[in-house]
Protein backbone atom coordinates (compact mmCIF):
# COMPACT_ATOMS: atom_id res chain seq x y z
CA UNK A 1 0.00 0.00 0.00
CA UNK A 2 1.17 3.12 -1.01
CA UNK A 3 0.26 6.60 -0.04
CA UNK A 4 1.75 10.02 -1.41
CA UNK A 5 0.96 12.98 0.47
CA UNK A 6 1.17 16.30 -1.42
CA UNK A 7 1.57 19.71 -1.08
CA UNK A 8 2.06 20.01 2.48
CA UNK A 9 4.15 22.43 5.16
CA UNK A 10 6.62 19.37 6.71
CA UNK A 11 7.32 20.37 10.18
CA UNK A 12 9.75 16.96 10.54
CA UNK A 13 9.89 18.62 13.24
CA UNK A 14 12.43 20.88 11.91
CA UNK A 15 11.02 23.16 9.28
CA UNK A 16 11.11 21.19 5.85
CA UNK A 17 8.81 23.70 3.77
CA UNK A 18 6.39 22.55 1.46
CA UNK A 19 7.34 18.64 0.72
CA UNK A 20 5.47 15.31 -0.70
CA UNK A 21 5.39 12.20 1.44
CA UNK A 22 5.51 8.77 0.15
CA UNK A 23 4.24 6.34 2.85
CA UNK A 24 4.99 2.71 1.61
CA UNK A 25 3.15 0.22 4.07
CA UNK A 26 3.78 1.53 7.48
CA UNK A 27 6.88 3.43 7.03
CA UNK A 28 7.90 6.43 5.63
CA UNK A 29 8.94 5.57 2.11
CA UNK A 30 10.42 9.34 0.33
CA UNK A 31 9.98 13.02 1.46
CA UNK A 32 11.08 15.55 -1.18
CA UNK A 33 9.85 17.58 -4.24
CA UNK A 34 7.45 15.85 -6.48
CA UNK A 35 7.38 12.94 -5.42
CA UNK A 36 6.21 10.63 -8.49
CA UNK A 37 5.20 6.85 -8.20
CA UNK A 38 3.57 4.93 -11.02
CA UNK A 39 2.88 1.00 -11.92
CA UNK A 40 -0.22 -0.65 -13.26
CA UNK A 41 0.47 -3.14 -10.97
CA UNK A 42 0.43 -0.76 -7.61
CA UNK A 43 -2.16 0.91 -5.96
CA UNK A 44 -1.36 4.55 -4.86
CA UNK A 45 -3.58 6.73 -3.12
CA UNK A 46 -2.78 10.46 -2.94
CA UNK A 47 -3.97 13.40 -0.50
CA UNK A 48 -3.82 17.22 -0.93
CA UNK A 49 -2.17 18.54 2.03
CA UNK A 50 -1.93 21.84 0.26
CA UNK A 51 -2.80 24.85 3.09
CA UNK A 52 -2.14 22.35 5.95
CA UNK A 53 0.53 21.37 8.57
CA UNK A 54 2.28 17.86 8.85
CA UNK A 55 3.91 16.92 12.14
CA UNK A 56 4.77 13.26 13.33
CA UNK A 57 2.47 11.50 15.32
CA UNK A 58 2.31 13.12 18.70
CA UNK A 59 3.79 10.41 21.43
CA UNK A 60 1.96 11.25 24.60
CA UNK A 61 4.48 9.20 27.08
CA UNK A 62 1.94 9.44 30.37
CA UNK A 63 -1.65 7.76 29.84
CA UNK A 64 -3.27 5.87 32.34
CA UNK A 65 -4.90 3.92 29.39
CA UNK A 66 -6.88 1.30 31.91
CA UNK A 67 -8.15 4.27 34.06
CA UNK A 68 -7.01 5.58 37.19
CA UNK A 69 -8.26 7.40 40.53
CA UNK A 70 -9.74 6.12 43.06
CA UNK A 71 -9.28 8.42 45.60
CA UNK A 72 -12.48 9.29 46.73
CA UNK A 73 -13.77 5.67 46.81
CA UNK A 74 -14.61 2.94 44.47
CA UNK A 75 -16.99 5.03 42.43
CA UNK A 76 -14.41 7.40 41.20
CA UNK A 77 -12.23 5.00 39.04
CA UNK A 78 -11.70 6.85 35.95
CA UNK A 79 -12.73 5.11 32.67
CA UNK A 80 -9.99 2.97 30.31
CA UNK A 81 -8.64 5.24 27.26
CA UNK A 82 -10.74 4.63 23.87
CA UNK A 83 -8.63 4.46 20.42
CA UNK A 84 -10.16 7.29 19.59
CA UNK A 85 -9.63 9.65 22.30
CA UNK A 86 -5.43 9.27 21.32
CA UNK A 87 -6.42 9.70 17.44
CA UNK A 88 -8.62 12.39 17.07
CA UNK A 89 -6.14 14.57 19.04
CA UNK A 90 -3.34 13.74 16.34
CA UNK A 91 -1.45 11.18 18.79
CA UNK A 92 -0.02 7.78 17.15
CA UNK A 93 2.10 6.62 20.18
CA UNK A 94 1.26 6.58 23.91
CA UNK A 95 3.25 4.54 27.26
CA UNK A 96 0.64 3.56 29.80
CA UNK A 97 1.36 3.75 33.27
CA UNK A 98 -0.27 2.71 36.73
CA UNK A 99 -0.71 5.54 39.44
CA UNK A 100 -2.33 5.52 43.16
CA UNK A 101 -3.87 2.43 43.10
CA UNK A 102 -1.28 -0.33 42.89
CA UNK A 103 -3.85 -3.04 44.07
CA UNK A 104 -6.71 -3.38 41.74
CA UNK A 105 -4.95 -1.53 38.01
CA UNK A 106 -2.09 -4.32 38.10
CA UNK A 107 0.25 -4.85 35.28
CA UNK A 108 -1.52 -7.91 33.58
CA UNK A 109 -4.03 -5.51 32.89
CA UNK A 110 -1.82 -2.74 32.07
CA UNK A 111 -0.16 -4.75 29.46
CA UNK A 112 -2.96 -6.58 27.98
CA UNK A 113 -4.52 -2.82 27.42
CA UNK A 114 -1.29 -2.24 25.75
CA UNK A 115 -1.79 -4.84 23.12
CA UNK A 116 -5.51 -4.13 22.73
CA UNK A 117 -4.60 -0.64 21.55
CA UNK A 118 -1.35 -2.11 19.22
CA UNK A 119 -4.08 -4.17 17.66
CA UNK A 120 -6.44 -1.44 17.34
CA UNK A 121 -3.59 0.06 14.94
CA UNK A 122 -1.62 2.61 17.44
CA UNK A 123 1.27 1.84 19.12
CA UNK A 124 1.94 1.46 22.61
CA UNK A 125 4.01 0.49 25.33
CA UNK A 126 3.97 0.80 29.30
CA UNK A 127 6.57 1.05 32.48
CA UNK A 128 6.62 -0.76 35.34
CA UNK A 129 5.12 -0.37 38.75
CA UNK A 130 2.69 2.19 39.91
CA UNK A 131 2.97 4.68 43.15
CA UNK A 132 4.31 2.28 45.10
CA UNK A 133 7.48 1.18 46.85
CA UNK A 134 8.17 -1.53 46.80
CA UNK A 135 7.44 -1.92 42.99
CA UNK A 136 4.84 -4.28 41.91
CA UNK A 137 5.84 -5.84 38.94
CA UNK A 138 4.63 -8.06 36.27
CA UNK A 139 7.56 -11.08 36.94
CA UNK A 140 8.73 -10.11 40.03
CA UNK A 141 11.98 -7.88 38.95
CA UNK A 142 12.53 -4.71 38.10
CA UNK A 143 15.14 -5.78 35.05
CA UNK A 144 13.42 -8.82 34.12
CA UNK A 145 10.12 -6.50 33.39
CA UNK A 146 12.34 -4.38 31.32
CA UNK A 147 14.25 -7.24 29.72
CA UNK A 148 11.99 -9.50 28.97
CA UNK A 149 8.42 -8.06 28.37
CA UNK A 150 8.75 -5.89 25.09
CA UNK A 151 6.15 -3.42 25.75
CA UNK A 152 7.88 -2.33 28.89
CA UNK A 153 10.53 0.57 28.64
CA UNK A 154 11.11 1.15 32.34
CA UNK A 155 9.55 1.96 35.90
CA UNK A 156 6.97 4.26 37.04
CA UNK A 157 5.14 6.38 38.03
CA UNK A 158 6.86 6.16 41.22
CA UNK A 159 5.39 8.78 43.14
CA UNK A 160 7.45 11.24 45.35
CA UNK A 161 6.66 14.57 47.79
CA UNK A 162 2.78 13.29 47.83
CA UNK A 163 0.86 12.48 50.64
CA UNK A 164 -0.55 9.63 48.00
CA UNK A 165 2.88 7.93 48.01
CA UNK A 166 4.77 5.68 50.09
CA UNK A 167 7.02 8.13 51.03
CA UNK A 168 10.30 5.82 49.52
CA UNK A 169 13.81 6.63 51.16
CA UNK A 170 16.99 7.79 48.90
CA UNK A 171 17.65 4.52 49.07
CA UNK A 172 14.56 2.91 48.16
CA UNK A 173 14.60 4.88 44.69
CA UNK A 174 17.81 4.52 43.94
CA UNK A 175 17.77 0.87 43.89
CA UNK A 176 14.48 1.12 41.65
CA UNK A 177 16.59 3.61 39.50
CA UNK A 178 19.95 0.92 39.78
CA UNK A 179 17.66 -1.44 38.59
CA UNK A 180 16.15 0.14 35.79
CA UNK A 181 19.19 1.18 34.44
CA UNK A 182 20.60 -2.51 34.22
CA UNK A 183 17.58 -3.76 32.55
CA UNK A 184 17.31 -1.08 30.19
CA UNK A 185 20.94 -1.34 29.11
CA UNK A 186 20.96 -5.04 28.89
CA UNK A 187 18.21 -4.36 26.52
CA UNK A 188 18.57 -1.70 24.66
CA UNK A 189 15.35 0.04 26.19
CA UNK A 190 16.18 3.44 28.05
CA UNK A 191 15.20 1.81 31.94
CA UNK A 192 13.83 5.11 32.36
CA UNK A 193 11.80 5.73 36.45
CA UNK A 194 9.29 8.17 35.82
CA UNK A 195 8.93 10.50 38.51
CA UNK A 196 5.15 11.35 39.98
CA UNK A 197 5.72 14.76 41.95
CA UNK A 198 3.64 15.83 43.78
CA UNK A 199 2.50 18.90 46.22
CA UNK A 200 5.14 18.27 49.06
CA UNK A 201 7.86 20.72 50.89
CA UNK A 202 10.85 18.34 49.23
CA UNK A 203 10.19 18.56 45.40
CA UNK A 204 12.78 16.93 43.53
CA UNK A 205 14.88 17.24 46.44
CA UNK A 206 14.92 13.15 46.82
CA UNK A 207 16.36 12.82 43.00
CA UNK A 208 19.23 15.34 43.43
CA UNK A 209 20.27 13.33 46.64
CA UNK A 210 20.37 9.85 45.25
CA UNK A 211 22.24 11.84 42.30
CA UNK A 212 24.48 13.11 44.69
CA UNK A 213 24.95 10.12 46.69
CA UNK A 214 25.23 7.35 44.00
CA UNK A 215 26.68 6.98 40.79
CA UNK A 216 22.96 7.16 38.95
CA UNK A 217 22.89 10.15 36.12
CA UNK A 218 20.57 12.87 36.42
CA UNK A 219 19.06 11.51 33.19
CA UNK A 220 18.05 8.18 34.52
CA UNK A 221 14.87 9.86 36.10
CA UNK A 222 12.23 11.61 33.83
CA UNK A 223 10.32 13.33 36.65
CA UNK A 224 6.39 14.90 35.85
CA UNK A 225 3.68 17.30 37.23
CA UNK A 226 6.54 19.97 37.11
CA UNK A 227 3.87 22.74 36.39
CA UNK A 228 1.67 22.00 39.22
CA UNK A 229 3.15 25.21 41.27
CA UNK A 230 5.22 27.77 40.92
CA UNK A 231 7.54 26.84 43.82
CA UNK A 232 7.93 23.06 42.08
CA UNK A 233 8.37 24.95 38.68
CA UNK A 234 11.24 26.53 39.98
CA UNK A 235 13.10 24.01 41.57
CA UNK A 236 11.72 22.41 38.04
CA UNK A 237 14.02 25.06 36.61
CA UNK A 238 17.10 24.55 38.39
CA UNK A 239 16.81 20.67 37.86
CA UNK A 240 16.83 20.98 34.47
CA UNK A 241 19.68 23.79 34.36
CA UNK A 242 21.77 21.31 35.94
CA UNK A 243 21.07 18.14 33.16
CA UNK A 244 17.88 16.70 33.87
CA UNK A 245 14.60 15.80 32.07
CA UNK A 246 11.28 18.21 32.95
CA UNK A 247 7.78 16.74 31.88
CA UNK A 248 4.52 19.45 32.31
CA UNK A 249 1.65 17.48 32.54
CA UNK A 250 -1.30 19.61 30.12
CA UNK A 251 -4.79 18.28 31.91
CA UNK A 252 -5.87 20.57 34.71
CA UNK A 253 -8.95 21.07 36.60
CA UNK A 254 -10.44 24.97 35.88
CA UNK A 255 -8.80 27.42 38.65
CA UNK A 256 -6.32 24.52 40.13
CA UNK A 257 -3.82 25.33 42.28
CA UNK A 258 -1.06 25.72 39.33
CA UNK A 259 -2.77 28.75 38.72
CA UNK A 260 -0.67 30.54 35.44
CA UNK A 261 1.67 27.69 34.95
CA UNK A 262 -0.06 25.94 31.81
CA UNK A 263 1.99 23.91 30.21
CA UNK A 264 2.31 26.40 27.28
CA UNK A 265 3.60 29.03 29.40
CA UNK A 266 5.77 26.94 31.58
CA UNK A 267 7.69 25.85 28.25
CA UNK A 268 8.15 29.46 27.67
CA UNK A 269 9.32 30.70 31.19
CA UNK A 270 11.70 27.52 31.03
CA UNK A 271 13.23 28.39 27.27
CA UNK A 272 13.88 32.00 28.73
CA UNK A 273 15.85 30.62 31.78
CA UNK A 274 18.26 29.01 29.18
CA UNK A 275 17.37 25.46 29.42
CA UNK A 276 17.82 23.35 26.07
CA UNK A 277 14.14 22.65 24.31
CA UNK A 278 15.39 18.91 24.02
CA UNK A 279 15.06 18.43 28.04
CA UNK A 280 11.49 19.50 27.93
CA UNK A 281 8.26 17.29 27.30
CA UNK A 282 4.71 17.57 27.35
CA UNK A 283 2.61 14.86 28.57
CA UNK A 284 -1.42 14.41 29.01
CA UNK A 285 -1.97 12.57 31.95
CA UNK A 286 -4.66 11.45 30.39
CA UNK A 287 -7.37 8.89 32.20
CA UNK A 288 -5.53 10.21 35.10
CA UNK A 289 -7.65 11.66 37.79
CA UNK A 290 -7.14 15.04 38.50
CA UNK A 291 -8.27 14.97 42.65
CA UNK A 292 -8.71 18.13 44.94
CA UNK A 293 -7.65 17.72 48.39
CA UNK A 294 -8.18 20.85 51.15
CA UNK A 295 -5.71 22.11 52.75
CA UNK A 296 -6.15 19.16 56.05
CA UNK A 297 -5.50 16.72 52.56
CA UNK A 298 -9.29 15.55 52.39
CA UNK A 299 -10.46 14.73 49.03
CA UNK A 300 -12.52 17.20 48.12
CA UNK A 301 -13.57 16.57 44.46
CA UNK A 302 -12.22 15.27 41.06
CA UNK A 303 -11.75 15.65 37.43
CA UNK A 304 -9.94 13.18 34.78
CA UNK A 305 -7.32 14.07 32.05
CA UNK A 306 -7.59 13.88 28.67
CA UNK A 307 -5.19 13.36 26.03
CA UNK A 308 -6.70 16.11 23.76
CA UNK A 309 -4.81 18.76 25.99
CA UNK A 310 -1.82 17.93 24.68
CA UNK A 311 -2.04 18.91 21.09
CA UNK A 312 -4.09 21.78 22.63
CA UNK A 313 -1.16 22.65 24.91
CA UNK A 314 1.21 22.89 22.15
CA UNK A 315 -1.66 24.88 20.41
CA UNK A 316 -1.13 27.31 22.85
CA UNK A 317 2.17 27.70 23.07
CA UNK A 318 2.60 28.32 19.34
CA UNK A 319 -1.01 30.83 19.42
CA UNK A 320 -0.82 32.25 22.97
CA UNK A 321 3.20 32.28 23.91
CA UNK A 322 4.92 32.70 20.53
CA UNK A 323 7.06 29.54 20.65
CA UNK A 324 7.94 28.81 16.71
CA UNK A 325 5.74 25.30 15.71
CA UNK A 326 9.44 23.56 15.10
CA UNK A 327 10.38 24.02 18.53
CA UNK A 328 7.42 23.95 19.92
CA UNK A 329 6.17 20.22 18.43
CA UNK A 330 9.30 18.68 19.56
CA UNK A 331 7.98 18.85 23.12
CA UNK A 332 5.22 15.87 22.07
CA UNK A 333 7.48 13.98 19.30
CA UNK A 334 11.13 14.03 19.19
CA UNK A 335 11.82 14.49 22.75
CA UNK A 336 9.89 12.13 24.14
CA UNK A 337 11.56 9.45 20.88
CA UNK A 338 14.34 10.59 22.10
CA UNK A 339 14.05 10.03 26.27
CA UNK A 340 11.99 6.53 25.86
CA UNK A 341 14.88 5.46 22.85
CA UNK A 342 11.65 5.29 20.09
CA UNK A 343 14.53 5.79 17.00
CA UNK A 344 11.55 4.73 14.48
CA UNK A 345 8.94 7.56 16.03
CA UNK A 346 8.96 11.61 16.71
CA UNK A 347 10.38 12.54 13.29
CA UNK A 348 9.48 12.67 9.41
CA UNK A 349 11.90 10.80 7.96
CA UNK A 350 12.49 8.03 5.37
CA UNK A 351 12.55 4.86 7.19
CA UNK A 352 10.72 5.70 10.31
CA UNK A 353 7.25 4.43 10.91
CA UNK A 354 4.64 6.01 8.93
CA UNK A 355 3.09 8.35 12.06
CA UNK A 356 2.04 11.33 10.60
CA UNK A 357 -0.66 14.30 11.80
CA UNK A 358 -1.86 17.06 9.39
CA UNK A 359 -3.30 20.19 11.10
CA UNK A 360 -5.05 22.75 9.64
CA UNK A 361 -2.53 25.56 9.01
CA UNK A 362 -4.46 28.47 11.05
CA UNK A 363 -5.91 26.84 14.20
CA UNK A 364 -3.66 23.71 14.23
CA UNK A 365 -6.49 21.43 14.68
CA UNK A 366 -6.42 17.74 13.47
CA UNK A 367 -7.18 16.94 10.27
CA UNK A 368 -6.03 13.32 8.93
CA UNK A 369 -3.89 10.96 11.43
CA UNK A 370 -1.81 8.34 9.79
CA UNK A 371 -0.56 5.56 12.59
CA UNK A 372 1.67 2.85 10.98
CA UNK A 373 0.67 4.14 7.18
CA UNK A 374 -3.07 3.53 7.88
CA UNK A 375 -5.37 6.43 7.88
CA UNK A 376 -6.94 6.81 11.54
CA UNK A 377 -8.70 10.28 10.76
CA UNK A 378 -9.62 11.65 7.64
CA UNK A 379 -11.06 15.11 7.31
CA UNK A 380 -11.36 15.66 11.15
CA UNK A 381 -12.99 12.84 11.06
CA UNK A 382 -12.71 8.84 12.50
CA UNK A 383 -12.26 6.10 9.97
CA UNK A 384 -10.92 3.18 12.59
CA UNK A 385 -12.48 3.05 15.35
CA UNK A 386 -11.63 0.59 18.72
CA UNK A 387 -13.38 -2.76 19.06
CA UNK A 388 -16.41 -1.27 21.44
CA UNK A 389 -16.82 2.05 19.84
Amino acid sequence: MITIIRNGEVYAPEYLGKKDIALINDKIGFVGNDVELSSSSIDITEIDATGKIIVPGLIDSHVHITGGGGEGSFHTRTPELKLTDATLAGVTTVVGVIGTDGTTRTMTNLIAKARALNEEGITCYAMTGSYQVPVRTLTGRIEDDIMMIDLILGTGEIAIADHRSTQPTREELARIASESRIGGMLSGKPGIVNIHVGDGKDQLRLIEEVVETTDVPMKQFYPTHINRNRKLFEAGIQFAQQGGYVDFTTSALPNDSRGDLTSSRALKEMLDAGVPIDQITFTSDAQGSLPRFNEKREFVGLGVGEIKSLLEAVRDAVLVEGIPLETAIRVSTANPATILKLSQKGAIEKGKDADLTILSKGLLEVDTVFAMGQVMVQSGKTVVKGAFE
